[in-house]
C-alpha cells in the first residue's frame, strides 16, 4: 500500500474514532428467534447450517454492530460463526484449531462486540457475556455500510456426530448522528480499496 494513502487512512480513522464517541446514536436491534438445526442436514452431521437471514427494512449508517447468538450444541468447539452484510462483506467470529480443543456445550446469551474486555479465545461454553471475535477480526469492517438488506449469519459444523440448533440471533446496530454517518460512510468506501478476502472453514 502506498505510504500517503496509508496516513489519510490512518488519518480518517482516527477522525472517525473521535466523532463516534462524540456523537454515537441510537440502538437499533433486529432478529430473533430462527430454530435452525446445525448442521442443515442432520442425517450427515457434518456441514453448513441453512443461513439465517436477517432482513433490515431501514437505511441507517452502521457506527457499531453488536451480535447476540444463542445455539444450543453438543459440543460447540466443532462450529465456526460467520457474520455477513448485504453488501457480501463476511466475518469470521470464531474458529478455534486442534491444540484449542476444549469440551462444552452451547452458546448462552453470548454478545461479539469489538469493545469487549476479553477476546472469544479467552472464553469457555456456555460464552455468556461480552467477548471480541477472534484475533483479527473486527465488527468495525461493517461501520459506516447502510444497514438495509439481507444480513446473514452462517454456521458450520465440521465435525461428525455432533448436532445442534441455531436458536436466536441479533443485530445490535448503533446509529451515528447525521455528521458521523458522512464520515463513517467515506470511511467504508476508502477501506474497501484494502479488503482482504475472507478465509474459507479451517476444517
Amino acid at each position: 500500500m502506498d505510504a500517503g494513502i496509508q496516513r489519510i487512512a490512518a488519518t480518517l480513522g482516527v477522525v472517525l474514532g473521535i466523532s463516534l464517541v462524540a456523537s454515537a446514536g441510537p440502538v437499533r436491534i433486529y432478529g430473533g428467534d430462527f430454530a435452525l438445526p446445525i448442521p442443515a442436514d442432520t442425517g450427515s452431521s457434518k456441514g453448513w447450517m441453512n443461513d439465517a437471514i436477517i432482513q433490515i427494512p431501514d437505511h441507517f449508517i452502521v457506527a457499531d454492530l453488536d451480535v447476540s447468538i444463542d445455539i444450543t450444541h453438543s459440543k460447540v468447539f466443532d462450529l465456526q460463526l460467520f457474520v455477513q452484510s448485504p453488501t457480501g462483506g463476511r466475518l469470521c467470529l470464531n474458529s478455534y484449531n486442534i491444540n484449542e480443543y476444549f469440551d462444552g456445550e452451547n452458546y448462552t446469551q453470548t454478545i461479539f462486540d469489538d469493545e469487549a474486555q476479553s477476546p472469544i479465545e479467552q472464553g469457555g461454553p456456555p460464552f455468556t457475556g461480552r467477548f471480541r471475535p477472534e484475533s483479527g477480526g473486527l465488527l468495525s469492517i461493517f461501520d459506516g455500510q447502510d444497514t438495509f438488506g439481507d444480513w446473514r449469519l452462517q454456521v458450520y459444523d465440521w465435525w461428525y456426530a455432533d448436532t445442534g440448533m441455531l436458536d436466536n440471533v441479533q443485530l445490535i446496530v448503533t446509529i451515528p448522528e447525521p455528521a458521523t454517518a458522512i464520515l463513517l460512510t467515506l470511511g467504508a468506501a476508502l477501506m474497501t480499496l484494502f479488503k482482504t478476502p475472507t478465509p474459507n472453514p479451517k476444517f
